[in-house]
């Protein structure tokens, strides 16, 4: 973590969930707030100069990545408010549509037989945008959850853990791809890392969001983790590792539209394995899962802040 981890300040932790184009949301608002401490610390104020942790999943790692690349200044590579212009210029090439008749041919066909999206155009993009940057590099500490699908267990790349081991600081390019290749939407992702030694390790990655669409509590977890090696190490005097006073969270939604009422019991208990895969232009298993998993964290978390008597540190931002 920053040098001044373990000196008594407040961490702060910011986390953005999946959503795919939804990334629109949370980067309106960062931009909002970040045009807000402009007005107090200047024009050069970034978001990363005011989080010490930055997580993101999916499309919310595709955001942490851009908020927290270096440019050649070791500077933040963008700001904020290019995150709305980046997904209005760029979400059409990634997620082309179709006519609707000739859309939903496609789209079923492409769920039986491949990937809805072939996904050469957000690759080529964030090859672009993010170079050969490094994950050890990012400006901030950041936290990026994907899943290895050949393992079947999640793996959470996070700048602390770069920094130690050649094996886990990847090119952060392949951790956008990794994070954003969404099961039925997106195609994995297979690369890999060697260390000075020639040892290799192999990556075969699908989204993040199978695992923690919304990463606030693996967020914490990590922060937890690093406080109690510092405590063991003695380096934490008089703080116990897991203090919700010391903790200032601000976890961002991609929108969930529950009132739509898509799905019902009824409807669904006629589905087969496809309705389930594609029904109606969505895909109903992966948006239960995505939801569940960040309403059940929200839960979780902001129970132990409640019972903590610091629920004024975590703040969830969600568009319903």
């Amino acid at each position: 973590m920053a040098p001044d981890f373990g000196k008594g300040k407040v961490i702060t932790i910011l986390s953005v969930d999946g959503g795919g184009i939804r990334g629109i949301i949370p980067g309106t608002i960062l931009a909002f707030l970040e045009s807000k401490l402009q007005e107090l610390d200047g024009p050069d104020a970034r978001i990363a100069d005011y989080f010490d942790v930055i997580a993101g999943t999916s499309t919310g790692g595709l955001v942490t990545s851009m908020l927290t690349a270096p440019n050649k200044d070791n500077r933040p590579l963008y700001a904020a408010k290019d995150l709305t212009r980046f997904y209005m210029e760029h979400a059409p090439k990634i997620f082309p549509q179709r006519s609707h008749f000739l859309s939903s041919v496609v789209n079923f066909l492409g769920r039986v037989i491949g990937p809805k999206y072939d996904g050469k155009y957000l690759r080529s993009l964030i090859h672009e945008l993010l170079g050969d940057t490094t994950l050890k590099q990012t400006l901030t500490q950041v936290i990026i959850p994907a899943f290895d699908i050949k393992r079947l267990q999640p793996v959470i790349f996070t700048t602390i853990d770069a920094k130690w081991d050649e094996l886990k600081n990847p090119k952060l390019a392949d951790v956008c791809i990794s994070t954003s290749a969404a099961p039925t939407f997106l195609p994995g992702h297979e690369f890999q890392t060697q260390d000075s030694k020639g040892n290799i390790r192999k990556f075969d990655m699908v989204d993040g969001g199978v695992a923690a669409n919304n990463p606030t509590l693996a967020a914490i977890t990590h922060v937890t983790k690093e406080m109690s090696l510092l405590w063991h190490r003695n380096e934490l005097l008089n703080i116990k590792p897991m203090e919700t006073k010391r903790m200032l969270i601000l976890s961002l939604g991609t929108g969930a539209p529950k009132n739509d009422e898509k799905y019902s019991a009824a409807t669904s208990s006629k589905w087969g394995m496809l309705d389930w895969i594609y029904h109606g232009g969505a895909a109903p298993i992966v948006d239960i899962f995505s939801d569940a998993s960040n309403d059940m964290v929200d839960y979780h978390i902001s129970s132990i802040f409640q019972s903590s008597n610091h629920k004024k540190n975590y703040l969830r931002i969600q568009v319903g």
